[in-house]
């Protein structure tokens, strides 16, 4: 596991902020473990009011969450991800259409150039699974150059990331997902809006149902 960031000087409550939540959304603090304001004031040799500030902005974002021993990374709440699972059905089918119609050549060229890299990856990590496909889909979604849909689904994204297993690791889903990446491609690339949906669609449902085997297989454990 990657070490926490440190940093050197000049810093505010943005600053620690952003260092935390990158910690966060790269899984380096587990579901349930707690932030506390002394041991990250020590950390980055502050007071306690940047700190504050820090950890409620990410409270904010619902990066954390309030609990008996204070302020922690959110522990999983299978209701919600399903729930965060069925919208992003939606959204990412309405971005896959607009992207078919609003696409730019440097959108096709970066989307092309994404999926021949993730297909040279030999046997990759879990967390680089992740990385990429997010790095595929947030560039999709500015493809469909629409700021409040993009904004939206980048929300929900983040609130995937205390599951602690990706879908795209399970069985043959890695390859069968790049090759759903590649036709919803080719439909954005030919302007087939309709095609583009209803690829991206299935795309997602089959993560949810996914996840939802993951999410019953962990609570029969």
């Amino acid at each position: 596991m990657a070490e926490p960031t440190q940093i050197a000087a000049r810093v505010d409550g943005d600053t620690i902020f952003r260092a935390l939540r990158s910690e966060i959304l790269a899984g380096m603090h587990p579901p349930g473990t707690a932030l506390r304001e002394v041991v990250i004031s020590e950390r980055f040799g502050v007071s306690r009011t940047p700190v504050r500030e820090a950890l409620s902005r990410l409270q904010h974002e619902r990066l954390l969450e309030r609990a008996a021993r204070g302020l922690q990374v959110p522990q999983i709440d299978p209701q919600e991800v399903i729930q965060i699972y069925d919208l992003r059905v939606m959204l990412e089918e309405e971005a896959a259409g607009q992207a078919a119609l609003n696409r730019g050549t440097a959108d096709l060229m970066r989307l092309e150039a994404l999926i021949e890299r993730d297909r040279a990856l030999v046997d990759p990590e879990d967390a680089t699974r992740v990385t990429h496909n997010l790095e595929f889909h947030t560039t999709l979604w500015g493809a469909a150059r629409n700021p409040v849909l993009m904004d939206l689904l980048q929300r929900l994204s983040t609130h995937l990331i205390h599951t602690p297993r990706s879908t795209l690791s399970v069985g043959h889903r890695w390859p069968e997902a790049l090759a759903e990446h590649d036709a919803l491609v080719r439909a954005i690339v030919e302007r087939r809006s309709d095609d583009a949906r209803a690829i991206a669609r299935t795309h997602m449902e089959t993560a949810r149902s996914l996840r939802l085997q993951l999410l019953r297989t962990s609570a029969a454990g």
